[in-house]
């Protein structure tokens, strides 16, 4: 049995860790040729290898799946291309930008919508050129009040490192809110240690955002390391992706909300699945996760509520999908209530 105390990164690595069955190895080989794979043993110990459905183990290990590509899918789903002035920069939205420090990752998830462009090879960190144009571009735009720290996975630089790229943003002075995107608290808790939160800070407001979506992800190392961060002052947002046979029921979302919640992260987005190639087999239907968010508000607490979203393909920005519970009559509107039930709303304007 291999020693699961490291990160698995191959199919014969996987099976030695009885994650796969043997005769899986060489077609998983032909995945792993294509898209990066990773499993931390934080990751690895979640998964229960007694069940083919495991919630984890669908996020992380390989699947012949990934090799078919619908005809809707795409390299680049959400279009960072389009809205990339220079290496290193997405800028879709005018008061806030994307700096793309790194694009390695602690694990590798199997819907990543940038799993084209992720994981081990020559361009692994943003060179130091690359970074300096990038900052000089932030510098040169003060509409740009937040920057997005992204990947990749921002956390796979070390703490020097951190405090090195927060220090040059802090020096910008429109600059005012820093916003770090990670999985780090699930794949490797121990990472996020006290060196790490202090890199972080550096006078500027800065978030993290962490990416979650099951709650069993949340084990009391992953939780402990997100304290770190809070008790320093560090708010901690979530963002989720809705997928099939991980988290796409009304228990499972109430629970992952709700665990986020306890704790002391605020659910901020739940993605709808992005026309990333090989991802079909996690995408649902609009109308089944507008009916999950629907359930979320009838049975949780408005703490509990994330943004259902999808970034509209192309790079168009995102779009809100949760269904209305307005609509306009000839004289006021209707408005549903949790339970889905609608109401007549009339006022006299002024």
């Amino acid at each position: 049995m291999l020693d699961r105390r490291r990160t698995l990164r191959t199919p014969q690595e996987l099976a030695a860790a009885g994650l796969i069955a043997e005769m899986r190895v060489d077609a998983l080989a032909r995945v792993a040729e294509r898209y990066a794979v990773a499993i931390t043993p934080a990751l690895g110990d979640l998964i229960d290898t007694n069940d083919p459905n495991d919630p984890i183990a669908r996020q992380f290990v390989p699947a012949e799946d990934e090799l078919e590509t619908a005809p809707e899918e795409r390299a680049d789903p959400i279009g960072d291309a389009r809205h990339s002035p220079v290496p290193g920069i997405v800028h879709r939205y005018p008061d806030r930008v994307l700096l793309k420090l790194t694009h390695v990752c602690p694990v590798y998830c199997r819907f990543c919508f940038r799993r084209e462009m992720v994981g081990p090879g020559e361009d692994q960190i943003l060179s130091p050129e690359a970074l300096d144009a990038a900052l000089t571009y932030i510098g040169a735009h003060p509409e740009i009040w937040e920057v997005i720290l992204t990947g990749g996975d921002p956390f796979m630089l070390s703490p020097r490192r951190l405090k090195e790229i927060g220090a040059r943003l802090a020096a910008i002075p429109h600059v005012k809110i820093l916003r770090w995107h990670t999985r780090m608290p699930v794949a490797d808790p121990m990472r996020v240690s006290d060196e790490l939160v202090r890199a972080l800070r550096c006078g500027k407001t800065v978030y993290v955002v962490a990416h979650v979506n099951h709650p069993r992800e949340l084990t009391e190392a992953a939780v402990a390391g997100v304290a770190r961060l809070i008790d320093a002052g560090i708010p901690v947002l979530s963002q989720s992706v809705l997928l099939k046979g991980v988290n796409d029921d009304e228990d499972t979302l109430i629970a992952l909300f709700r665990a986020l919640v306890e704790a002391r992260i605020k659910p901020y987005y739940l993605h709808h699945g992005d026309l990333a190639p090989g991802t079909s087999h996690f995408r649902t239907s609009v109308e089944h996760g507008q009916a999950l968010m629907r359930a979320v508000k009838a049975r949780a607490s408005g703490l509990c509520q994330p943004d259902y979203v999808v970034d509209i393909p192309g790079g168009h920005a995102k779009a809100r999908l949760a269904s209305s519970d307005i609509e306009q009559m000839e004289a006021g509107f209707r408005l549903r209530d949790a339970a889905g039930n609608w109401h007549v709303y009339s006022v006299q304007s002024p």
